[in-house]
């Protein structure tokens, strides 16, 4: 947690304050669903990813397609760090690899726990098939998925 000092009068000395606002951050990743893993293995995920993201104050996005998976997640950097340590060694999935990180301004998805898509719904393949330079993937994909707020 990140605190400022203030003065509270002349003579005083510093006091620490609570910064209201962490500052956000951001985190693009894809990896490849572990063999066997099923429609319901990912419906469960899914359902614990909501709540255990309504509890650290992260929103974000999954897409999973052909047996991969990208996800954008977003929210205060602490908790959202933690969780990535923790996807790292997750065994439903294999070759994770961040693709893009950094802070916000604001969040991309700020009314979503975790929001779920698949081919079904929207394809990232046929959105990265307008032959793409794949130097712009990950802004691609960030893109994507906000696009499926509209």
């Amino acid at each position: 947690m990140r605190h400022a000092q203030i003065s509270l009068s002349p003579g005083t000395g510093p006091v620490p304050a609570i910064d209201p606002e962490p500052q956000l951050g951001y985190v693009l990743y894809r990896s490849v669903a572990s063999p066997g893993l099923e429609d319901d293995d990912i419906d469960r995920l899914l359902r614990r990813a909501q709540h255990r993201n309504r509890s650290l104050g992260l929103t974000g996005c999954l897409h999973h397609e052909n047996g991969l998976f990208f996800q954008w997640l977003e929210g205060p950097r602490a908790p959202l760090f933690r969780l990535l340590e923790e996807l790292r060694d997750d065994f439903r999935h294999v070759g994770f690899t961040v693709l893009d990180q950094g802070t916000l301004e604001a969040r991309v998805f700020d009314d979503w726990d975790m929001q779920f898509s698949d081919r079904q719904g929207a394809s990232l393949n046929d959105w990265l098939a307008r032959d793409m330079d794949p130097m712009e993937e990950a802004q691609a994909v960030g893109r994507f998925l906000a696009s499926l707020r509209d």
